[in-house]
């Protein structure tokens, strides 16, 4: 009717949305884990630092010896052939460690025998040894069949960071409370992937994604490769790729994963309710 004002719409809030149901958590205790049996309170330090590296002392040695017998075949003649064993590799290994707590300028200073600068400690290996044990380093075999070196920017080093990450999952069972974060480990060496950072502290290095728990162990990772062209073709972008595939070996126990806001997003968000 003329001279009525029209009377404005009903204005109504929009549905709540359901609440997310929040899973008990219901892994093993204190992050420790039931199926590793022989990881007992009686075990020592060695005894569980050799559960997790035995496996890479052993492919150290293998592959050396593969590498310096390919070597060996480009000559004909003059090389006395000889064989890497186990308990070379762990002297070289200690030596190695402790050389990053009594620093030297050069790599034959720790092998000095001046009364007032020699270290008894490194005179129990040889020094020409320890030298040629660290030429001929290697993790994988070169003439392998079946390696896309153009796919795989990790191949070189690709079966110890497996083995890494196998043994991570395998004597650890990751406390409730997760996070995934990111890492730059220092490096200055020539690969296409190493990143350059100048707000970061170490201003070149590579960029690790880690999952790991509220004691710091560490339960899975993955190294940023400088290419994530499947992810996208995916419609995934990288962060929300990383956050749904790092904790996937943990899924259906309850556990609560945090990050911060560079991977957050409301698709991440809906994919892990």
């Amino acid at each position: 009717m003329a001279g009525q004002q029209p009377q404005p719409s009903q204005w109504t809030l929009p549905p709540k949305p359901q609440r997310r149901l929040v899973h008990n958590f219901i892994g093993a205790p204190n992050g420790k884990s039931s199926e590793a049996a022989h990881i007992t309170p009686a075990s020592t330090p060695l005894s569980v630092l050799l559960l997790f590296f035995a496996e890479i002392v052993t492919l150290l040695v293998v592959e050396m010896n593969r590498y310096y017998h390919q070597f060996l075949g480009s000559f004909e003649d003059g090389l006395f052939p000889q064989h890497y064993v186990t308990e070379e590799m762990f002297s070289f290994l200690a030596l190695t460690l402790q050389m990053g707590h009594t620093v030297q300028d050069r790599l034959e200073d720790y092998w000095k025998k001046m009364e007032q600068l020699r270290i008894p400690f490194y005179g129990q290996t040889a020094h020409a040894r320890y030298c040629h044990i660290l030429c001929f380093l290697h993790l994988t075999d070169n003439n392998r069949n079946g390696v896309d070196r153009t796919d795989d920017r990790l191949w070189k080093i690709r079966d110890l960071f497996e083995i890494i990450r196998t043994n991570f999952s395998k004597f650890y069972n990751p406390s409730e409370h997760l996070a995934v974060d990111e890492v730059i480990v220092k490096f200055k060496g020539r690969v296409l992937f190493k990143l350059y950072i100048p707000k970061k502290c170490k201003h070149f290095g590579i960029k690790m994604f880690k999952l790991y728990d509220s004691t710091g162990n560490t339960y899975d990772m993955n190294v940023y490769l400088g290419k994530d062209r499947q992810r996208a073709a995916q419609h995934l972008t990288a962060t929300h790729a990383t956050v749904t595939n790092l904790p996937r070996g943990v899924e259906g126990f309850g556990h609560k994963l945090y990050m911060d806001n560079f991977y957050s997003s409301p698709d991440l968000y809906g994919d892990l309710a």
